[in-house]
């Protein structure tokens, strides 16, 4: 997937955009449903900042039943 995933909100400070990346990759690990990649800071034209990033599908082993 190339496209940018686009976290909800955005922020009045480049501190608070951080504290959400940092919440994507830990949300995205612990669910193992897939890795965030190239995950960033922008710049909103309000001024305000948001985190996007760009999603890589994890290969997760399927569950044996014995």
């Amino acid at each position: 997937m190339d496209e940018w995933v686009y976290f909800a909100g955005l922020y009045e400070s480049k501190f608070e955009a951080y504290c959400a990346v940092m919440w994507v990759e830990a949300d995205e690990r612990i669910r193992r449903t897939a890795r965030p990649t190239n995950v960033e800071v922008y710049r909103a034209k309000s001024g305000k900042y948001g985190v996007r990033f760009r999603r890589q599908e994890a290969s997760v082993p399927s569950a044996r039943w014995l």
